[in-house]
């Protein structure tokens, strides 16, 4: 396995800019997910990487070479599609053998090979089959044992679980990330789900615009998203638009004055307070002791099983988002539609962020 450079890559269509100056560096064995929403650059840096896109600036690194004007088949990736693109009349193993027949090696090499891969994502026996013969999931693990038995220097998966239904996409995301582990595939992965991205990575990449927003663990860009965009697109967060009147001090622009930790924002700037809905606690009475509470009415509440989501909207006219864990403790206070109640949250729970949901980032 190799470490990847991309260094200034971007990709324009006409006037309009698809990619744009996007410099990272993916380490190897390293898995790195590509987030962000559709249209926003992620495939097309798949693709580029791939040799599947030609590339208008920048330059991709892999390992020692220089491999931005290389033909595909001179890259050493291998690459899964979101839709598997398996041959039909092709047998299980004949899919798998592709690649490596394209390579023309020698035929007792090559069922080694395929055994190998085929046993690797558990599906011996499975050989004769068609794809048309299996489930989606083992059409998926057929993709990846094609992608893995050339033995790339880099592997690039393209939404590979999207076609599979939630339960199948849990379960064979969690074999991925243990077979890339096992085999220390340096990996880079596009995705738009974020659960998905959250699981499977050791770094994120999130994008908006053809441009990186920030990069990050999943601890980083969670709990120190850079901008409103970040914090909106990883996780479930409540924003309120206003100004920070002092250190530590927030007036919304419905005039709630609440307290936020003190990170070194500049007063009187606008922006947004980031507050994420599970840092929120709801009661039926005013809270003792809390930096930050308010009245409001319950809205809308959904039992969600492992948490009750709950919409209340404040004297103020804000709505906020809360997730009161579901302990399912015997008398544990519950609210219904109409209920009024408090809710609460420390200084420290809110994020002061700049309101820009395209601001470029460097790595």
């Amino acid at each position: 396995m190799s470490r990847v450079v991309l260094e200034g890559l971007s990709k324009r269509y006409g006037e309009a800019w698809a990619v744009r100056d996007v410099t990272l560096t993916i380490e190897q064995g390293e898995l790195v997910v590509l987030l962000g929403p559709s249209g926003c650059g992620k495939t097309t840096i798949l693709r580029m990487i791939a040799g599947l896109v030609e590339v208008t600036a920048g330059r991709i690194r892999l390992g020692a070479r220089d491999i931005t004007e290389l033909p595909p088949y001179r890259r050493n990736t291998g690459l899964v599609f979101q839709g598997y693109a398996l041959f039909p009349h092709l047998s299980v193993a004949e899919n798998v053998a592709f690649g490596l027949e394209m390579r023309k090696l020698a035929p007792a090499e090559i069922r080694r090979r395929v055994a190998d891969a085929l046993r690797l994502v558990r599906l011996e026996g499975l050989e004769a089959r068609l794809p048309r013969q299996l489930s989606g999931g083992q059409q998926q693990r057929v993709a990846l044992a094609r992608a893995m038995v050339i033995e790339p220097e880099l592997l690039l998966l393209d939404e590979p679980l999207s076609n599979l239904d939630a339960k199948l996409r849990e379960e064979v995301r969690v074999e991925i990330r243990q077979l890339q582990r096992t085999l220390g595939l340096t990996t880079l992965m596009v995705t738009h789900d974020q659960e998905e991205a959250l699981t499977m990575a050791d770094r994120l990449v999130v994008m908006a615009g053809g441009v990186v927003q920030q990069i990050g663990s999943q601890r980083d860009l969670y709990d120190r998203p850079r901008n409103r965009f970040v914090a909106g697109f990883v996780g479930r967060t409540n924003f309120f638009a206003g100004r920070l009147v002092a250190p530590g001090r927030f007036e919304t622009e419905a005039g709630l004055a609440l307290r936020v930790g003190a990170d070194g924002e500049v007063p009187g700037a606008r922006g947004v307070l980031a507050l994420r809905p599970e840092r929120v606690t709801i009661t039926a009475a005013p809270p003792p002791v809390a930096a930050n509470h308010a009245p409001g009415v319950v809205e809308f509440a959904s039992y969600l099983g492992s948490i009750i989501e709950y919409y209340v909207r404040l004297a103020s006219g804000e709505l906020v988002r809360v997730h009161a864990p579901n302990t399912g403790a015997a008398g544990a206070p519950t609210f219904a539609l109409g209920d009024r109640v408090h809710v609460a949250w420390a200084a420290e729970a809110g994020l002061v962020l700049a309101d820009d949901q395209r601001e470029e980032s460097r790595p």
